[in-house]
């Protein structure tokens, strides 16, 4: 798939993982998009990116990337040794890929007003964030 942010500066070509999106509700999430941080899981090796990009780390598991000219986001990417993977806006494709949103993570840190229609997997902060703790003390 191909995909641009806003300003056209950067072009990413990635390979996803499945065909689903997933949404994040935590509060770094809302603050950094503005909204629910829609996604679509993109392995390291399979992502390909071109143009002005900045990270910033923004846990001790994570960074998040965004287009240096126009500041359109553009990954949350977990930099954890063996569990390296992009979470890529969907946004930055034409019609989200096609894909349907297929999980909800912070489920219990969703505004009131955030719904989405059908049942989907969800997590809470806790276990969402013990997962990470997890793989950061190199369990599996």
């Amino acid at each position: 798939m191909k995909g641009r942010c806003m300003c056209g500066a950067v072009t990413l070509d990635v390979a996803p993982e499945k065909r689903e999106l997933h949404a994040c509700h935590c509060e770094m999430c809302r603050r950094w998009t503005g909204s629910v941080f829609v996604e679509i899981d993109v392995a390291a090796p399979d992502l390909t990116v071109a143009g002005p990009v900045k990270t910033i780390a923004s846990s001790d598991w994570a960074e998040r990337a965004w287009c240096d000219t126009c500041g359109s986001t553009l990954w949350y990417k977990v930099t954890l040794p063996g569990h390296e993977r992009y979470a890529v806006a969907a946004g930055l494709f034409e019609d989200a890929g096609g894909f349907a949103l297929a999980k909800e993570i912070y489920i219990d840190c969703k505004p009131q007003g955030f719904s989405f229609a059908g049942e989907r997997p969800t997590e809470t902060k806790s276990e969402v964030e013990a997962k990470y703790a997890s793989f950061a003390q190199g369990e599996s």
